[in-house]
């Protein structure tokens, strides 16, 4: 798990960017945006296996995007939005760069 410490350091934000690079870990998180799911069920959608869907998970909590808990034979995902949170105040850094470069066009 990535520490709030550790905000904007360059190696955690690599982890959420490559997390964020996959299509299928992507819509995971939406899904575990709007409530907690198991491996099984995040992978259902796609012609994937639990181990697979595993690994998408793996990647996600190494990004510390997902936390996973066993309840008896099954591992429940939760999402934790805070590296989002982390990418998104980077990505800000350069609203001004581009607001100045949209109002040169503009004029």
């Amino acid at each position: 798990m990535i520490e709030r410490s550790a905000v904007l350091e360059p190696e955690h934000l690599d982890r959420v960017f490559r997390a964020l690079a996959h299509p299928a870990r992507r819509d995971m998180l939406a899904r575990l945006s709007t409530a907690p799911h198991s491996v099984g069920d995040l992978a259902a959608p796609y012609a994937m296996s639990l181990a697979a869907a595993s690994k998408h998970v793996q990647t996600l909590e190494g990004a510390g995007l997902v936390q996973r808990t066993v309840e008896g034979r099954t591992h429940v995902c939760r999402l934790d939005p805070a590296p989002l949170a982390w990418a998104h105040e980077w990505i800000r850094s350069y609203e001004q760069f581009w607001s100045d470069r949209l109002d040169s066009l503009e004029a």
